[in-house]
């Protein structure tokens, strides 16, 4: 057994990890770039080593550096997680060559799934379904407009190195594939240096469907049942749920055979993901299940498998990777339950989901016996790295329990000042389509504006609000709270929307009223309402309803949104800017993109406003900038 692991990653997958080594005799080692010196991760481990500065390209991403702090720790073995170098098939080899062992499978099969072109015909000659598309070498415009036709609109343009949602684009209609192309192409050689792709016909009813496998090196290979990952946005999984419901027992064993079949065809040892999209226009059908991808490697939503079976998957890794045979065989697997998984996100919904970065003051998770974070109260959401906060997890008897519990827990999570988007997907779980199992992966897109929570406080929260208001007022908690009091109390308090005044004796009455106290938090029971909990940080008052926060204060204030001249196009985060398509002077029209911002890993383009010229344009592409930036102006034309 390994005794000394160094685990070449950070955050939450870092903890997890960290976790497992230690109930296990494990020690561990950590490495950490400029910007996670004080990383949760870093403090929990036995050992962390510097590897570099903030940029991922200069430390997570550099092999050499953590082969080297490996050997510098007297580490034996060293598990990459997921993403960063995980399926790098050429950083597996340099660690088998330096004599470590890799908590992964063996190079040769990462190589062999790592191009999706390439294990599509793998899986065909292996019998495993696929969805129809060109998988050919030939990556001119003009060959891949002509197989685009042949396939028939809408089609899915997939980078063949791709992954996570990145390099991936839907076209609907001809006359928007050259530019959907570009694009697609420019994001995947950032993200993976390969701009080749392939096309897909788009499964016009699609649900995400995978198959947990496992393999060792004694030739055993065994399924862990699947997990539905239908409830996407932008291609990046929101909601992970295992058993996929709706999927009867002829149709489960199909997929998961056919998922064993496709790992045996490339001798597969250690943790996997068969990805499959399945056509559910008439249900979950074995017919019409079609192969996506293998991910070779440990999954985000690895937890919801974890908790039907009772199986500790790092462990799993860990031992299969000491040359230990599967500690169980497949007739002793079985489902236990329902099993929810949400991805707390640092991110805006109500500014189209914008990344949202900088210090937690304020972190509190809601009511779950499961919650897997890399960071605490006082960490730091980062622009270097993806936005999960964390991982909220459920596991009950039945599906519906276990949507109310994980609804809850989401609903009661409090973070501050980082926007996150615990209300939208209490909202989108809570749907009565997705109660009803009625999925697909344009849910979120359909569902649109539905289900992102208002940004005004309604006025149970500005009552809340005024009545935690009372300490700034240099007054005892509540005092005056009492039902027929004497004497009336007001207070004024500002928020987004505006200036109140607001009466504390009307507010506290027998549909709002205290019902605990711990320090400065406050929780509140407005009668049939959501209970609400409070804070006062610093000069702000922040109220917590539904997974959403709302910031107060004593005096009148403005909004907190940047403010600029009519026109100003102002950087909505810090970021790199990737593309301009404009320049000082040009004309434009409304709708007309203006240059492309990259920050969190993904693309945020940014338009015209309105017809106008350019002017003041004050950057280029390569530039980095900061939050509020004005990057340029549109002038209306004529002025």
């Amino acid at each position: 057994m390994i005794t000394k692991l160094l685990i070449a990653n950070r955050g939450e997958i870092a903890c997890r990890i960290i976790r497992t080594a230690r109930t296990m005799g494990i020690a561990t080692v950590a490495v950490y770039s400029d910007a996670d010196a004080r990383a949760l991760h870093v403090r929990q481990a036995d050992e962390a080593v510097h590897i570099g500065p903030s940029p991922a390209a200069e430390s997570y991403l550099v092999g050499e550096k953590i082969i080297a702090a490996a050997k510098e720790t007297g580490a034996e073995a060293i598990h990459p997680g997921y993403g960063f170098l995980s399926e790098n098939a050429a950083f597996a080899q340099a660690v088998l060559e330096a004599g470590l062992i890799w908590v992964g499978p063996k190079p040769a099969s990462i190589e062999a799934m790592g191009l999706k072109d390439a294990a599509k015909a793998r899986m065909i000659e292996a019998g495993v379904p696929v969805t129809p598309g060109y998988l050919g070498a030939e990556q001119s415009l003009e060959r891949l407009t002509t197989e685009a036709e042949a396939i028939g609109y809408p089609v899915l343009i997939k980078a063949v190195a791709g992954g996570g949602g990145k390099g991936m684009r839907k076209v609907d209609a001809p006359a928007d594939f050259a530019a959907m192309l570009e694009s697609c192409r420019r994001e995947a050689k950032a993200s993976f240096g390969n701009d080749e792709v392939l096309l897909e016909k788009w499964i016009t009813s699609p649900r995400h469907i995978e198959v947990q496998v496992f393999g060792d090196a004694h030739g055993n290979v065994v399924h862990l049942f699947e997990r539905d990952c239908s409830l996407q946005r932008r291609h990046q999984k929101v909601i992970e749920e295992a058993p996929a419901p709706g999927m009867d027992a002829a149709t489960r064993e199909a997929i998961c055979a056919a998922a064993v079949r496709a790992a045996k065809a490339v001798d597969y040892e250690g943790a996997g993901t068969i990805e499959f999209i399945a056509d559910a226009s008439e249900g979950l059908r074995a017919d019409r299940i079609f192969f996506m991808e293998m991910n070779t490697r440990l999954q985000v939503e690895h937890p919801v498998t974890e908790e039907i079976t009772g199986v500790d998957l790092v462990e799993w890794q860990l031992r299969v990777a000491s040359g230990e045979a599967l500690p169980k065989r497949q007739d002793e697997l079985s489902i236990n339950g329902h099993a929810i998984e949400a991805r707390l996100y640092a991110e805006d919904p109500a500014k189209g989901f914008l990344p949202s970065t900088g210090t937690l003051e304020h972190l509190k998770f809601g009511d779950l016996e499961r919650v897997e974070t890399g960071v605490e109260s006082g960490g730091i959401i980062s622009p270097f790295y993806d936005p999960m906060i964390a991982k909220l997890i459920s596991h009950a008897e039945t599906r519906d329990q276990a949507i109310d519990d994980l609804k809850n827990g989401l609903t009661t999570t409090e973070v501050w000042p980082v926007r996150t988007n615990a209300g939208f997907v209490a909202c989108a779980i809570d749907d009565e389509d997705f109660r009803n199992a009625v999925l697909d992966t344009g849910f979120i897109e359909r569902k649109g504006g539905k289900l992102i929570p208002s940004t005004a406080a309604d006025d149970a929260t500005w009552k809340v609000a005024a009545m935690l208001s009372t300490d700034r007022c240099n007054e005892a908690p509540f005092a005056g709270f009492r039902l027929n009091a004497p004497k009336r109390n007001t207070v004024a308090i500002s928020g987004l929307e505006g200036a109140r005044v607001i009466d504390l004796d009307e507010a506290w009455s027998d549909t709002l009223r205290v019902v605990s106290d711990d320090g400065d938090l406050y929780s509140t029971d407005a009668g049939d309402a959501p209970v609400m909990t409070g804070t006062v940080i610093g000069e702000t008052i922040v109220v917590f309803n539904e997974g959403s926060a709302f910031d107060f204060a004593l005096a009148a204030r403005g909004t907190s949104q940047a403010s600029a001249a009519n026109g100003a196009i102002i950087a909505p985060m810090p970021g790199k800017v990737i593309a301009v398509d404009v320049s000082e002077g040009q004309t434009v029209t409304a709708g007309q993109r203006l240059m492309v911002l990259e920050a969190m890993k993904m693309e945020h383009a940014l338009t015209a406003p309105f017809d106008g010229v350019i002017e003041g344009l004050a950057v280029s592409a390569g530039g980095q900038v900061q939050v509020e930036a004005v990057l340029c102006t549109v002038v209306p034309a004529g002025e």
